[in-house]
């Protein structure tokens, strides 16, 4: 069957079902998917420009107890691996990371239970008070559930706080797969897909903006694919709560657990469906730091309209062995080698600096790990 009134309704500007999607993930036909998803990418942002931010992920712990079996990353609480960074140590990170121009700060780390609500909120005080102009783009669902669980809060309690603490926006780690047959299968403790919505609009709620994400190579079907877009589509009729959507692949690397691996063009083709179908969501970034700057870069033609972060320390996917570096000249040179200007953002997609011509970063950085 000819996928070319799929593709023709969406460039129509008609929204594709759950059936569509389904059926465009059976096609082989990735680079005709990936030319409809351009052109929508287009309609989105017509100028010739790709966007990236300078930031970093800080992971303040590793011990958790949601215990995901594609996690190679988390300790189990009491291990003699597991730890919480000194207050000082994660401020010397943002500290490095605002030396290089950097304005945005990911930080995640385990559902570690024997932390209390007040380090959250008291060291988000500490890091606002010494750098407030970084932005604290910080602590996915599954970590604001387990806040809630140790304080007693509601969610909403919670992320008023945080906010009020220093908070700027929420990303959507922990999406995976949101059906109960993938959950329940690869992360049974985790929060369900209903909690991890509720938690996204939540976070507009209370005034502030997330990311939505997907993990795909979870052992997951096409029609699981399609119904989490599906609710990730709704969730942003809804509420308005994702500025951009990224999706990676499962990696697997020292976890024990037999997922899919999946290939460049698969991935290609997940990110050139998700433009088709998530109508509503204007930025799409590319995962290198998975795939590799290479597919990374292909990926700019496929939907994406941003190059993501710098990710000057990244220490979650490189503990299931897969490293990629990728510092901020190199991203300007991937992104010109496409034909297109590279611009800094900030969290908000505000333009900070175009580079123009062959202009490079005044400052740049050896990625850790």
């Amino acid at each position: 069957m000819s996928i070319d009134p799929i593709l023709n309704k969406a460039l129509r500007g008609e929204r594709l079902t759950t059936e569509d999607a389904v059926k465009l993930y059976e096609s082989d036909e990735t680079e005709k998917i990936g030319a409809a998803a351009n052109e929508i990418t287009k309609k989105w942002h017509p100028e010739e420009e790709t966007t990236f931010v300078i930031g970093r992920n800080v992971n303040h712990t590793n011990l958790c107890d949601t215990y995901c079996r594609f996690c190679a990353f988390y300790r189990k609480p009491g291990s003699e691996e597991g730890y919480v960074l000194e207050d000082e140590e994660i401020l010397a990170k943002i500290g490095e990371t605002q030396d290089v121009d950097g304005t945005e700060i990911l930080m995640q780390g385990g559902t570690n239970p024997d932390l209390p609500f007040e380090y959250y909120t008291n060291l988000l005080k500490k890091i606002k008070a010494r750098y407030p102009g970084m932005t604290m783009h910080s602590f996915s669902p599954s970590e604001i559930y387990k806040m809630s669980e140790v304080s007693g809060l509601s969610i909403e309690d919670v992320l008023k706080e945080l906010k009020n603490a220093g908070l700027d926006s929420v990303p959507g780690g922990g999406a995976e797969i949101l059906t109960e047959k993938t959950r329940h299968k690869v992360s049974r403790m985790k929060s369900s897909w209903q909690q991890w919505i509720e938690c996204m609009k939540t976070v507009k709620k209370v005034g502030m903006h997330g990311t939505a994400t997907m993990v795909i190579g979870l052992t997951e079907t096409y029609e699981e694919r399609a119904l989490h877009l599906q609710r990730i589509r709704d969730a942003q009729d809804e509420a308005d709560c994702f500025l951009a959507f990224i999706s990676w692949t499962f990696q697997p690397g020292n976890n024990g657990m037999k997922g899919e691996i999946i290939s460049s063009e698969g991935y290609l083709k997940n990110v050139a469906i998700s433009r088709l179908f998530l109508d509503n969501i204007p930025n799409f970034q590319s995962s290198w730091v998975t795939m590799g700057p290479v597919t990374g870069k292909k990926s700019l033609d496929y939907g994406c309209n941003d190059f993501g972060s710098t990710m000057m320390e990244e220490n979650v996917v490189s503990a299931a062995g897969t490293t990629h570096k990728v510092n901020t000249n190199e991203i300007l040179r991937l992104i010109r080698e496409t034909g297109r200007t590279p611009i800094q953002r900030d969290t908000k997609y505000n333009v900070l600096r175009r580079f123009d011509g062959e202009e490079t970063a005044d400052k740049d950085f050896v990625m850790q790990n």
